[in-house]
Order: structure tokens, then C-alpha cells, then sequence
């Protein structure tokens, strides 16, 4: 059942026009406590929501897993089934696409979590990038500004109908260096 109306919120976020208050009043009906202006892209499924806690103004890409629980110890501790942890990700904080966040977790506010990295230890410092399996911190906000300031675009400034053909012909784009082995 629980599925069957996450579907129907899916489509009514893309009716919408991809109002991410339409996710978020789902969450919170389910027990997640959510900061106003997240943006939570669709998919974030767990079994345990009422674990976890979103500041303002943070935003999960798709793909993010928030694994609130592990079963594993069913397998190694007679007569028990699960271990359980919260999970709070703080305000301003950005989570990349297809990140685990592991149960127990804490976030301090302005991390940026890199796409694709598992994060299983809290980090209370503000400002920070966390990336790699297992996540570490792999650089500051200033890092990243003085790095990237000149390949960044404002979409808010470029008509959709040009949207493409402006990316396309920028000299903005990443290239990615290749292996040095």
C-alpha cells in the first residue's frame, strides 16, 4: 500500500511541475522531519523514516539511499534481528546522486556529500566535501569555489530555449584528465 501511494505522489510531483513540496508533505506524513525548502528528488524510499531528520534548504539527488537499519545481525546474534540509527543531515547541505548515508550518521550543516560515496562516520565540521567509499573529507568550500568559480553557469539567466546550445558551445565544459599511472 505504502508503495502504491508513493507512486501516485511521484506523479503528482511531475503534474506539478516538479513542485518539491509535493515530496516533501509525503515524507512528513510519514514520519521523516524535513526543513522547509529541501529538495528531495523521488526515490528516497526507507523503511524507517520517522529516523530521520533533513535540515532547511538541503538537497538529495537521485539514487540517494538513507539506510536507516542493518539486518545483518540476524546472521551473527541469536534472537535478534536488526540494529537501528538515526540519521540527520543538516541545513544547506547537498547529498550527490546515488550516496549511501549509513544509519547512526550526523551531518553538520554546508556539507556537500560527492556523488556516489558511502557515508558511514558523522562529520561536524560546516563547509566540507565528503567523497570516496568509505567518505572522508576531500576538500573545503573555499577549495572548491577558487577551483570551479569560472566553469559554473546560472541557469536562472539562460532562456530555456537556449539552454542547450549555450551549454553546448561554452567553454565552461569539464573535460576530465584522464588516469596517471
Amino acid at each position: 500500500m505504502k508503495n502504491f501511494r508513493y507512486f501516485f505522489v511521484k506523479v503528482k510531483y511531475r503534474l506539478k511541475g516538479r513542485d518539491k513540496e509535493v515530496i516533501n508533505r509525503y515524507f512528513r506524513k510519514m514520519g521523516m522531519n524535513i526543513g522547509i525548502g529541501c529538495n528531495i528528488v523521488p526515490n528516497i524510499t526507507t523503511t524507517e523514516p520517522f529516523l530521520i531528520n533533513i535540515g532547511e534548504n538541503t538537497t538529495l539527488a537521485g539514487g540517494v539511499t538513507l539506510c536507516t537499519h542493518d539486518n545483518s545481525v540476524s546472521k551473527m546474534i541469536p534472537n535478534c534481528t536488526d540494529m537501528f540509527g538515526k540519521i540527520t543531515i543538516g541545513k544547506n547541505c547537498f547529498i550527490g546522486q546515488n550516496a549511501l548515508i549509513m544509519y547512526g550518521v550526523t551531518l553538520a550543516d554546508d556539507i556537500v556529500v560527492a556523488a556516489g560515496s558511502v557515508v558511514t562516520k558523522s562529520c561536524f565540521r560546516n563547509r566540507v566535501i565528503l567523497g570516496g567509499n568509505p567518505a572522508k573529507i576531500i576538500g573545503t568550500y573555499d577549495e572548491f569555489i577558487e577551483k570551479n568559480r569560472e566553469r559554473v553557469f546560472n541557469l536562472d539567466q539562460i532562456p530555456k530555449e537556449h539552454l542547450k546550445e549555450t551549454i553546448l558551445e561554452s567553454a565552461k565544459l569539464i573535460h576530465r584528465s584522464e588516469w596517471n599511472e
